[in-house]
């Protein structure tokens, strides 16, 4: 144990001050999506086989080829050659075995065969079975109750169209846009009127009626109705109830109540292949059956761990995200198809990587395993180069590539030709990229025993700290000049107003650079520089101001004032948090810890709407006992698997609490399940509802999600699982 570590353990108390959470098993939620077009008659069932069929446009089709991340398609079922010859006009499922409709009769290959009834409604539509093969068929305006080929009643409803038929509780029910009726010993009789009604669904305790504006739930037939209307999305075109939980389909994705009241909403192609929803059922193993009009989704649950959860993103990362030891996003794909695409630069592939970086540093430190061991040496490796490719002593690229693809990389103007021959690296460097940096460096020096790689990153750390010291605290890029936003320097830093959030940010930022850099060279210029900054230029005052104080510019700043408050910067919490590290862990003294983790809790106080994992457990390394374990738990629980940039829309729910518009940008009074929400990173508004995305790029987990799982883990407050590291899926 180094000696940091044990001052870090002495400082929190007893340990490392937290009581493990058990990593218990809990319900992960995937998607495996069917495509193919679907008319609104359609639907779809499993019979007691768990064979899934389903019917559309009189056809019947099997879904194919499909599994998670890999979609597959509807194909038409032609294993019975005898159907070629009939014209169905509804399926659906009786004793466990599907049932046919067409012009003359109602029949099943269950009982050999055996068991066909002649009906005499040659535009029959549906039918719902009874008790002892009973079964009650509707054109849509008369209804016949036959047995044995015989009719045992029938009649017309006038003026009314039946939108379904179901049994349950020793009775036919009716629905009509107007009317639902029982039926029950050849008596029709007017259960509930009203208006709109569109879809039904009834079991042995409940009663729900879908309807153009919301549903009505009974839970006893004669007491009135609840009735929802503040939904996700309506109209309510099907509602089916699976293990006696509701389902509902709309025209914008499904949604089901949950148990607190709110709604869990599965919306977009993270989930399903079209959002206009005509059918829903129970499927195989405890799925959900939903079928859309561009094709089939299988809503499918395992109950995992979030170690299991760990390394199926591990895997993500490895396998399709590491570009020259970069940690990257896979962009251009063809509407999510892992087989295309490629591996992008992108702006911040120094930051993506340092936070990816730390994740792994975090695990061999947690866990002491060579993979992690050997992803710290390749991604240091990464960031190393980074150095090297641009020639300019302790300033780092962005990014580099090969010459030959110049012309097809973002900002063709700001790569640059490298003294390596044959490639390019990207200038601009900017202060997000020199905090990741140092971040990374630190957590490698500290937490990975492995001399060669600490004395790497002491060097790296060493190397960017003294260019911006040696530069007057600024980032010097190939022209000689100071990059946009590589800035530390007093002249800048205090000309923003006090409550102008870059004032706080950047020296927050430089002095936990300062400190960090001291701590792991002893070097007494960056402990001389930074109580300069602290004790001359005010940067204690600066980073220590209440985060209360932070808003708008004044009426009489200057415009980049303005410009940089028009609200709030969820980038800077992101450089903000990573910086905490630094700043709080190697303190130059006590008094100044104490300072610090003051001002790090009550930032954190500001982020408790957002419950995202990484700024709560970074919150937890000042030690206090209060940093919303069970909403950290809740966001690595539910940060969905499917990581591609699918459209997501969100804004016209009726269930959301809408608030003002607000400086923070925060759109609802609850933030939502990452998995109902637009795919993005920490630096990014966790209350964004909208995002068009197409399918084209798929996210890391490396810096999402395995960043703050990781730490957890190294803190202590995730336990390990007993589970093994086999893969969820071979994704």
């Amino acid at each position: 144990m180094t000696i940091c570590r044990l001052a870090f353990l002495l400082i929190l108390g007893s340990g490392i001050g937290f009581s493990q959470v058990p990593d218990q098993p809990f319900e992960q939620w995937y998607s495996i999506r069917y495509y193919g077009a679907v008319r609104k008659d359609g639907k779809v069932f499993k019979d007691r086989n768990n064979l899934i069929q389903g019917i559309s446009g009189g056809q019947l089709f099997l879904p194919a080829h499909g599994r998670f991340l890999h979609p597959g398609a509807l194909v038409p079922d032609t294993r019975y050659r005898s159907m070629k010859s009939r014209t169905l006009r509804d399926m659906g499922v009786y004793q466990h075995q599907f049932w046919y409709l067409d012009e003359k009769s109602l029949w099943s290959h269950a009982w050999a065969g055996r068991m066909e009834l002649l009906h005499h409604m040659p535009q029959a539509k549906m039918f719902a079975g009874g008790p002892d093969f009973s079964f009650l068929i509707s054109d849509g305006t008369s209804l016949e109750y036959l047995k044995d080929s015989l009719v045992l009643w029938h009649t017309t409803l006038t003026g009314e169209q039946v939108k379904a038929i179901s049994y349950a509780r020793q009775k036919f029910w009716v629905l009509t846009s107007t009317h639902l009726y029982t039926l029950q010993n050849k008596k029709l009789q007017t259960f509930y009127s009203g208006e709109g009604f569109t879809s039904l669904a009834v079991n042995d305790t409940s009663i729900y009626l879908g309807y153009e504006k919301g549903y009505y739930h009974w839970k006893k037939e004669n007491h009135l109705p609840l009735k929802h209307t503040q939904l996700p999305s309506v109209p309510v075109n099907t509602v089916t109830l699976i293990n006696g939980h509701p389902w509902m389909g709309t025209n914008k994705g499904v949604f089901t109540p949950k148990p607190d009241g709110t709604y869990a909403y599965f919306q977009g192609e993270r989930w399903l292949p079209g959002d206009e929803v005509i059918s829903i059922t129970a499927g195989p193993t405890n799925s959900v059956l939903v079928l859309t009009t561009q094709g089939l989704s299988q809503f499918s649950k395992r109950m995992i761990t979030l170690q299991e959860k760990a390394y199926f993103f591990e895997n993500q990362v490895r396998t399709r995200h590491i570009r020259n030891g970069f940690n990257a996003s896979l962009e251009g794909m063809e509407k999510g198809n892992l087989g295309t695409g490629y591996l992008s630069d992108a702006d911040n592939d120094g930051l993506w990587t340092s936070m990816y970086l730390g994740s792994q540093a975090f695990r061999y430190a947690a866990t002491k395993e060579k993979q992690a061991l050997e992803n710290c040496r390749e991604s240091l490796e990464a960031m190393e180069r980074l150095y090297a490719v641009t020639s300019i002593p302790g300033f780092p690229a962005r990014s580099f590539e090969r010459k030959s693809i110049k012309s097809q990389l973002s900002d063709t103007n700001v790569w640059q030709p490298s003294h390596q021959p044959g490639w390019v690296w990207k200038a601009t460097t900017s202060s997000d990229e020199a905090i990741g940096h140092v971040f990374a460096f630190a957590t490698v020096a500290e937490l990975v025993n492995e001399p060669s790689l600490q004395k790497k990153a002491i060097r790296l750390l060493d190397t960017l700290m003294n260019h911006i010291v040696s530069n007057d605290l600024y980032l010097m890029d190939y022209d000689g000049k100071p990059t946009k936003w590589g800035r530390w320097n007093p002249a800048y830093v205090n000309s923003f107003p006090v409550n102008v959030g870059d004032r706080k940010l950047n020296s927050s930022n430089i002095i936990g650079m300062l400190q960090t850099a001291y701590h792991f060279t002893k070097k007494e210029k960056y402990r001389k520089k930074a109580f300069e900054l602290m004790t001359k230029h005010g940067y204690l005052a600066n980073l220590t101001r209440p985060m209360s104080e932070i808003g708008k510019a004044p009426d009489n700043a200057d415009e980049h004032s303005k410009l940089l408050s028009e609200g709030w910067n969820h980038s800077d919490d992101e450089m903000y948090f990573l910086g905490y590290w630094g700043l709080y862990r190697y303190a130059f003294n006590d008094t100044l810890r104490a300072q610090y983790r003051q001002a790090i809790i009550d930032h954190w106080q500001v982020e408790r709407p957002e419950k995202d994992a990484t700024w709560n457990f970074f919150t937890a390394l000042t030690g206090t006992k209060s940093f919303d374990l069970a909403e950290s738990i809740w966001y690595l629980q539910q940060y969905p698997l499917d990581l591609i940039d699918w459209r997501i829309q969100n804004s016209h729910r009726q269930d959301l609490h809408f608030l003002p518009d607000n400086f923070r940008k925060q759109t609802i009074s609850q933030v939502l399940s990452p998995a109902e929400r637009p795919m993005q990173r920490h630096n990014r508004n966790t209350f964004i509802l909208d995002e068009n995305g197409n399918g084209q790029s798929e996210f890391s987990a490396g810096d999402t999600w395995l960043l703050p799982y990781w730490l957890g883990r190294y803190l202590g407050i995730i336990k390990a699982s007993p589970s093994d590291h086999s893969l969820l899926f071979s994704n």
